[in-house]
């Protein structure tokens, strides 16, 4: 899936999908998990990404798929250990994104001490709505947050509630890899995950970016 930069209207398939556990102390609460005392990262593929109007194919590997609604940063130029206090100066833009969890796998994974990626890897599991320019969000940390499900919502949280702000997981991130253009990241979700089931239409809203829609399948 291309991804089109704002304002530059560069058009590019995101090289990498940085994703954020645990940013959020209730949702941790709600997983019965401790608060990280630094960003928990992981990645998803390229693969996993659909746009608004796609369809979330649950596999057949899982019984248990959740919904999990974030900011989504994207990044707009290359940097590497990039000083917070200038994070967001690399950022083009926002979006609204769904963190597709295949919870029981997840769950079997990490009583294994084993990876996440299969959990989160899974194509169509990373739904993106449209993007916005970064300038049409003057605060990162004042966004809103909302998740229904068949109408009915199911997630309700701002962006002030992150234990980790979206400066200091740009900053933490670029330690590690450079980012590039086009890079996606999914800054975690606030409390109330739960389960979707083939046929649930999927609806995240927010009071600044635009809405993403999907529906529900099994594959």
């Amino acid at each position: 899936m291309e991804i089109v930069l704002p304002d530059s209207g560069l058009r590019l398939v995101p090289r990498k999908i940085i994703c954020v556990g645990k940013n959020y102390a209730r949702h941790a609460a709600e997983l019965n998990s401790t608060v990280p005392e630094e960003p928990i990262l992981f990645l998803k593929p390229p693969t996993a990404l659909i746009g608004s109007g796609g369809t979330v194919l649950l596999p057949p590997q899982s019984r248990e798929v959740h919904h999990e609604v974030e900011l989504v940063v994207v990044i707009g130029r290359e940097g590497k250990r990039i000083a917070e206090e200038e994070a967001l100066d690399y950022v083009a833009g926002y979006a609204l994104g769904l963190d597709m969890t295949a919870r029981d796998l997840q769950q079997k994974a990490k009583e294994a001490g084993y990876p996440w990626t299969v959990s989160k890897g899974f194509d169509t599991f990373a739904p993106l709505g449209p993007l916005v320019s970064a300038s049409a969000v003057s605060d990162p940390q004042q966004v809103r947050l909302r998740l229904k499900v068949n109408g009915v919502v199911r997630q309700d949280g701002t962006t002030a509630d992150m234990v980790f702000s979206v400066a200091q997981l740009i900053a933490y991130c670029s330690k590690i890899f450079t980012l590039q253009p086009g890079d996606l990241l999914f800054t975690g979700t606030p409390e109330g995950v739960g389960p979707v089931h083939e046929g649930d239409v999927l609806e995240a809203e927010s009071d600044v970016l635009p809405p993403l829609r999907v529906d529900v399948q099994r594959a």
